[in-house]
């Protein structure tokens, strides 16, 4: 699917397109390319602090914002790799705790792309690489892996022995990759876990549980499923609202008790849950450029974010929504969810990416179609939702100059 990502620094800028010209097959995902790459730059990954490494479907962005936020209130220095971006493409990468600068970035991207000539990894393998080697120049207590796509495939993977692993939620999404069933998802996502490793995972459906359970035993992984070794805990009140981050957070929690190597006692994870900040969800904008009126931002980019999102506002109330809906997801899904608490609809284009057409989204649900989200918002008074992809969140943050930090 075309896809268009770019770096206000130009140094970063530069590199990004020439990776472009190196890509061999950018369909392609396995852990070929991202080993010899990473084999060809002297393993930066053995060196890395103890990992905590995280897949799911949604939610597990959360889950690293809520481990990051908890190790670093028991006093630990934290490594963070997360994607997509939503503003600057340094959000991917966090050096104990401080996003990584622009010079930084430039000089272990070419580092990463010469090496890369005669491999012609991916772009996220890059970005993967590139991590590593800011990992080990800056030292730290922990680093936190976000999958990318799926996860026994995916460039993260080649951790062989985290410190514990876990699995937020299961859906299905990107199909072409990670097969067109529930339990075949859940095979791809249970491949991070690794002989002797904790693998701590929240209940899903059941054939998903049944391919943890058959994942876990056939590598050597302790299995620590939600509902069979331990239940939610309700008194957990993270500031990211509603009851799937309820859920993620004691995933978290979850993750921290599997381990013996960081000690975050209770006091500590419930102070990390109330200052926890992880953009594009459920997010309340500041005032700023996009006007002074109520508006709110989340991705919900697939149908189990949707209709968690849908949950949220059949809590706090309708809204009019702003919707942006990326070609490969299914838009019948999340409108159908979100479409029951709209005080109005309208639809916009997310900007460098395929995406579904606002016109027919407005002939086929209902509503109005804009050629912006700056002329959707326009003439909405409050409140506002702007939602259905992570890209256009990044859109609304970058015109309202609000950078995730």
């Amino acid at each position: 699917m075309k896809e268009v990502i770019r770096s206000a620094d130009p140094r970063v800028a530069a590199l990004i397109a020439r990776q472009a010209t190196q890509s061999k097959d950018r369909d392609q995902i396995g852990l070929e390319r991202i080993t010899a790459l990473l084999d060809s730059l002297g393993r930066p990954q053995d060196a890395l602090p103890p990992v905590f490494h995280v897949a799911g479907t949604n939610g597990k962005g959360s889950t690293v914002a809520f481990l990051r936020a908890a190790l670093e209130a028991a006093g630990h220095r934290v490594h963070v790799f997360t994607s997509p971006h939503l503003v600057r493409y340094n959000e991917r990468i966090r050096l104990a705790g401080r996003l990584i600068d622009d010079e930084r970035l430039a000089r272990l991207m070419g580092t990463v792309l010469d090496a890369n000539e005669a491999i012609g990894a991916s772009l996220f393998e890059v970005n993967t690489a590139a991590a590593f080697l800011a990992f080990g120049e800056v030292a730290a207590d922990a680093a936190i892996l976000e999958v990318g796509l799926g996860g026994r495939l995916d460039a993260t993977n080649v951790i062989e022995a985290p410190l514990v692993t876990g699995i937020a939620s299961i859906g299905l999404d990107h199909q072409q990759f990670l097969g067109d069933t529930i339990g075949a998802v859940a095979v791809e996502k249970a491949g991070i876990a690794k002989p002797g490793v904790p693998l701590v995972a929240l209940a899903n459906l059941p054939e998903a549980e049944a391919a943890f359970a058959r994942v876990a035993a056939e590598v050597g992984a302790p299995l620590r499923l939600e509902g069979r070794d331990w239940a939610i805990d309700p008194s957990l009140k993270p500031a990211l609202p509603g009851a799937h981050q309820v859920r993620n957070a004691n995933l978290a929690r979850q993750m921290l008790d599997a381990q013996d190597r960081f000690a975050v006692g209770e006091a500590s994870f419930a102070a990390a849950l109330t200052a926890t900040d992880w953009p594009a969800r459920f997010q309340r904008l500041a005032d700023g450029p996009l006007g002074a009126v109520e508006t709110w931002l989340d991705g919900a980019h697939n149908e189990d974010a949707a209709c968690a999102l849908a949950a949220l506002l059949a809590d706090v109330g309708p809204m009019h929504l702003v919707l942006g809906v990326l070609a490969n997801k299914d838009a019948g899904a999340i409108v159908g969810a979100l479409k029951p608490h709209a005080l109005s609809l309208s639809f916009v284009p997310v900007p460098d990416h395929e995406h579904h057409d606002p016109d027919a989204l407005a002939a086929r649900f209902g509503g109005r179609a804009a050629a912006s989200v700056e002329e959707a918002l326009a003439p909405l008074p409050a409140p506002r939702l702007v939602a259905g992809s992570l890209y256009l969140a990044g859109r609304v943050l970058s015109l309202n100059r609000q950078l995730p930090d």
